[in-house]
């Protein structure tokens, strides 16, 4: 469902890297939020409100946030990093680590009933490319595209 169309702005889609391993590791319940997941619902709200953000998907805090794709429009991708490599880092210190690709261009601000609609669109998809990039080079990363 379309909402409004907005010129440029800047696409983040931020995921924890293998999760699932560490959540085996540490003994979290997969269904709740714990140290890592809940901080970073925490983390991923202080942004957005900062931002003046739309998070499209994934802020959860019922099981806690592992990933997400937000929207920030009218703002480019060199003004938000700062604060991006403050939440890798933050992530980082609690024995996690945070994948995170950003993009630039055109959005379409909806409300995504499902993972599926939150991932589509052009800039999303270019932001999904990057966050993949930065897995692929070992994760702990921010990639802009």
């Amino acid at each position: 469902m379309r909402l409004s169309k907005v010129s440029n702005g800047t696409v983040v889609v931020a995921d924890l890297d293998k999760f699932e391993k560490i959540t085996e590791e540490k003994g979290f319940d997969r269904y709740k939020p714990n140290v890592i997941t809940g901080t970073l619902t925490q983390l991923i709200e202080n942004f957005t409100r900062k931002w003046q953000a739309h998070v499209l998907y994934g802020l959860d805090y019922e099981r806690g946030t592992e990933e997400t794709v937000i929207l920030i429009p009218m703002v480019k991708p060199e003004e938000v990093i700062e604060d991006l490599e403050n939440i890798r880092r933050n992530i980082e210190k609690l024995g996690a680590t945070l994948s995170i690709g950003v993009s630039y261009g055109p959005l379409d601000v909806i409300k995504a009933r499902n993972r599926r609609e939150a991932y589509s669109g052009l800039t999303v998809k270019r932001a999904l490319k990057a966050l993949r990039e930065a897995k692929r080079k070992g994760g702990n990363k921010i990639i802009i595209m």
